[in-house]
């Protein structure tokens, strides 16, 4: 079954073309839909993501995978790839100036499914990257070029697709080429808004932390001195209950413009600028002195901050338009109240400036921040604590998370050793639940090394432990010609697995992260069939720690 269905796939990329067809090109030069159905979304450009933007569009598949993609335009594959985060992906460079990456596949097809898996053998990996010549993998508009799956980091069969301008890979907004494909009539939403008093310059209904409220307060909002507003708001569409990102968003205080931000292109290293702009859901409408991101602009000389210096009502109006032109307003009333605004009383040496370097020295620690990764000041509410048998003391540089816009690097000293082994020690950051989630690092002469990408709170753990490897369903192994194991790690994760079948390298992959399960999908031509065979799956997790399983089964 499974060579008919491949022979098929290869007839669908070497001539027979989808339905989709070559459209009238104008403007920016318009790309045909990538599959033959209705176009709805479940995600959008730039929608809020963990340290990041959401980078292009993600397509429904109507929840089942094995949906023919179909190249845009004209063009040809630039590059191939298969990765634990993206799964299989698949770049295709346009000529049109733009290229494009498809994720989350499920097949690529014909000779490119064929190179990739004699690749993958040849490495001993699952994961691969392949850039092949311009002339090797040319598309032409409504070619199928690839399988929609639910492969990598993905919560659900759908299609991930970005658009990059080839020249610069700038990643840009892919919601204008397929506007004439799509209906959308719905305006954004605003949930509520949040104030941010700055330190020592402002007070919000008497204090000097921030607050989030409902559009309609149950009772008035006060503010003193120089505040910051931010706004949580999606936008909706017809035919889908997902929420998505907002492309404009402006605010105006007393009918003048102090901020818009536009979210239509980003480079990949702007990407962490994310974790200035955002507090949590809530859109920032103000700019933090260290934040570098282009699609964001204040106009009123002060950053987009707000000074309140008059007792009297202050109207805010937010207006929220999509990608389509949709629009919508909220308003809300910031009453000006005299009220004493506290100084910041703060040991200098516990503030860190986002304009300079910043170290800081503490026993059994040492921290280096160089210039640049802060994106405004931070006073760090430093406290530090130990056990009497602790490996080493527990350092909270900060109460809260303040991400920082490259690693830095930390070391911290070990008090006692209980392993001799040095290499199962590994620094652990705490969580808000006090749980410990490993951020890696190396031992060198009694100190942790590592590198971390936010301020917070921070230990040294060791990890014994090997990981826990389950067969999952194995007498369907051989009818089905699936081999699968549930590994698994509580401290320090699964780091490399590897499988070997009769002695010869078995190819075992993640194809979805999200259950991490690991799979082996036997192959004919390198498994013999009908006989009894012997497995052997190894999986290390990230101090060394190794569980192997070995196995016969029949196919």
């Amino acid at each position: 079954m499974r060579s008919i269905k491949t022979f098929f796939l290869s007839l669908l990329l070497f001539g027979v073309m989808g339905q989709a067809q070559a459209q009238t090109q104008t403007g920016d030069s318009l790309f045909s839909p990538p599959f033959d159905f209705p176009i709805v979304f479940s995600g959008n450009f730039g929608e809020i993501r963990a340290n990041h933007f959401h980078g292009g569009l993600d397509f429904k598949t109507g929840g089942t995978t094995g949906k023919p993609v179909h190249a845009l335009r004209n063009g040809y594959i630039s590059r191939i790839r298969v990765t634990h985060g993206s799964g299989y992906v698949l770049n295709v460079t346009y000529d049109n100036g733009y290229t494009t990456i498809c994720r989350h596949l499920e097949a690529f097809m014909g000779d490119i499914a064929r190179r990739v898996r004699d690749l993958q053998y040849a490495q001993e990996s699952w994961e691969v990257d392949i850039t092949p010549a311009p002339e090797e993998y040319p598309v032409c508009t409504g070619q199928v070029i690839a399988i929609s799956g639910n492969t990598g980091y993905s919560f659900g069969p759908h299609l991930h697709l970005d658009v990059l301008r080839t020249q610069t890979e700038e990643y840009v907004d892919p919601m204008p080429f397929f506007r004439g494909k799509v209906k959308d009539h719905t305006p954004p939403r605003a949930l509520g808004f949040m104030l941010f008093p700055q330190a020592g310059k402002g007070v919000v209904c008497g204090k000097q932390e921030r607050q989030s409220f409902p559009l309609r307060p149950s009772k008035p909002v006060t503010a003193w001195g120089e505040i910051g507003v931010g706004i949580r708001a999606y936008d909706h569409m017809e035919g889908a209950h997902n929420r998505y990102g907002v492309h404009t968003v402006i605010l105006e205080v007393d009918s003048q413009e102090v901020f818009r931000s536009i979210v239509d292109r980003f480079f990949y290293q702007e990407n962490r600028y994310i974790n200035s702009w955002t507090q949590g859901q809530y859109m920032k409408s103000f700019i933090e002195p260290g934040n570098r991101l282009r699609m964001l602009h204040a106009s009123n000389g002060n950053r987009g901050l707000v000074t309140i210096d008059q007792e009297r009502s202050y109207r805010f109006v937010y207006t929220l338009e999509d990608a389509f032109g949709n629009r919508s307003q909220v308003s809300f009333t910031i009453h000006g109240k005299r009220m004493d605004i506290p100084q910041v009383d703060h040991r200098e040496k516990y503030i860190f400036r986002w304009n300079q370097a910043n170290y800081l020295q503490e026993p059994g620690l040492s921290l280096l921040l160089p210039r640049g990764v802060l994106y405004d000041d931070v006073y760090l509410n430093y406290q530090m604590k130990g056990e009497k048998d602790g490996i080493s003391y527990t350092y909270q540089l900060h109460d809260e998370r303040v991400a920082l816009h490259k690693p830095c690097g930390m070391r911290i000293g070990l008090r006692h050793r209980p392993v001799a082994d040095s290499t199962k020690y590994y620094v652990a950051r705490l969580n808000s639940r006090g749980r410990k989630v490993c951020v890696g690092g190396f031992y060198r002469k009694g100190w942790m090394e590592v590198r971390i990408g936010e301020l917070g709170t921070y230990t040294v753990a060791v990890d014994t432990v090997p990981p826990v490897l389950t067969p999952v369903n194995p007498a369907s192994w051989g009818r089905r010609g699936r081999i699968v194991f549930r590994a698994r790690d509580k401290e320090t994760g699964i780091r490399s697995y590897r499988g070997t079948i009769d002695g010869q390298y078995a190819l075992f992959g993640k194809p979805n992260s999200i259950n991490g399960n690991l799979v082996c999908v036997l192959d004919p031509e390198r498994v013999k069939r009908g006989q009894k065979h012997l497995l052997e799956l190894t999986v290390t997790d990230g101090c060394g720690n190794q569980t192997t399983v070995r196995r016969e089964f029949v196919w």
